[in-house]
């Protein structure tokens, strides 16, 4: 018989281990010495303090499941509780036993952590369907389009709820996207319509333009090229491919018409150029009646002049307003001339002049000597305001006499 403080063999081979329960037969040992099957016994406890120990790392330092870790310990607690082997079970009994507790306490902490990610992530989704929402009323188009495509992608990456709640977020966020998808499919249909309207707008002003190109009269011509420029503009803008082309046919089609313009207009300015030095010639000759002496030789003279000028045509369009405005300045000034003649020799306003004179005159005088009789009065205050009268009516007088010597008088 053979024994250590955890177990013994008795005469018959049985090895009994001790625990806090009693002695349980842990196997029998025919094989050996007692001392050789308890040797094997302890070996076999060993080995369980091994596997729980790794068991116990596991669970402390990897992200086993609970529910493998409480499998892998119910299968070593049954290897324990069949005291197949002699050591201090009761000892691997309490180990499981804080094990098993650890890995409640881990599954409780896995499950609270849980609840938060799954919380935040909730909270995550509801932010993205708010956003998604707001997003489905913009036209924004090519930016929410992103936009959106990153809120899925974003969504993907988040855990699942459960179901219900799941489900109902994710309705409400393909919803917004399918609204913003409709009303951005809509507007680029109601655009390609609008732009093939405008295509067609187009193609009606480049016939026009293509009829006009061939026109000869140049300043109606031009003009309507103008309208249909501004037309053109206002029309807006077609399919990309097509409005390219469509300029190049309207800018053509003008090309055409002008350059034809350019080319009598160029003749026209060599002619219009002969003239200018011509027209020249006259100014000169009618700026050296300036001053204005004799206005009946200035007037026949001035006459010649313009029936010469009439006979010679058109100048350049750029040299006319310097040109016609030193002729004019010339006529200008033997008009006034005419009309300071005029008022010099005219009897009758030579009489109304006279008259409103004498007029004044007699008013003055007549103030002067009320001016005189007030003061003689004592009266200052009457003598003030009369005086005040006379000066305006001298004032008036000085300009009747100015008029009057005007006319000689």
């Amino acid at each position: 018989m053979s024994s250590d403080p955890w177990g013994r063999v008795d005469e018959t081979g049985t090895v009994y281990v001790r625990t806090a329960d009693g002695e349980k037969v842990a196997g029998s040992w025919q094989a050996g010495s007692p001392d050789e099957a308890l040797a094997y016994f302890e070996r076999k406890y060993e080995g369980l303090v091994v596997e729980i120990g790794l068991l116990e790392r596991r669970v402390r330092t990897t992200d086993l499941a609970a529910k493998d870790a409480l499998a892998a310990i119910d299968h070593l607690r049954q290897q324990v509780d069949e005291a197949h082997a002699v050591g201090d079970l009761d000892a691997l009994s309490k180990r499981l036993d804080r094990l098993t507790a650890t890995v409640d306490e881990r599954r409780e902490e896995r499950k609270a952590a849980r609840g938060r990610q799954l919380e935040e992530a909730k909270k995550a989704k509801e932010d993205l369907v708010a956003e998604a929402e707001e997003l489905a009323g913009g036209d924004q188009w090519r930016a929410t389009g992103d936009r959106l495509r990153a809120l899925v992608d974003t969504w993907k990456g988040l855990p699942r709820l459960d179901r219900k709640t799941d489900d109902e977020l994710w309705h409400r966020f393909s919803h917004a996207r399918s609204t913003f998808s409709k009303r951005r499919k809509a507007h680029f249909a109601a655009l390609d319509a609008q732009r093939e309207e405008t295509r067609r707008r187009k193609e009606k002003l480049i016939s026009e333009a293509e009829a006009l190109s061939s026109s000869t009269d140049w300043g109606p011509t031009a003009a309507r090229y103008r309208e249909l420029m501004r037309e053109w503009k206002a029309a807006g803008r077609a399919q990309r491919d097509a409005e390219e082309d469509l300029w190049t046919r309207f800018r053509a089609a003008q090309d055409v018409f002008f350059a034809a313009r350019g080319e009598v207009f160029a003749e026209r300015d060599a002619e219009y150029r002969e003239n200018l030095a011509r027209k020249e010639e006259l100014v000169l000759e009618a700026e050296k009646l300036l001053p204005i002496g004799d206005v009946k030789t200035a007037r026949a003279a001035l006459r010649s002049i313009g029936e010469r000028w009439e006979a010679i045509g058109h100048v350049p369009r750029d040299s006319r307003a310097a040109i016609e405005g030193r002729i004019q300045a010339v006529e200008r000034a033997v008009q006034e001339a005419e009309e300071t003649e005029w008022r010099r020799t005219n009897p009758e306003a030579r009489a109304r002049a006279a008259g409103l004179t004498g007029q004044l005159q007699d008013a003055v005088d007549r103030l002067e000597r009320q001016i005189a009789t007030a003061r003689e009065a004592g009266n200052t205050a009457k003598a003030q305001k009369l005086e005040r009268e006379l000066e305006g009516r001298r004032a008036l007088l000085e300009q009747a006499l100015k008029g009057l010597r005007e006319f000689g008088g």
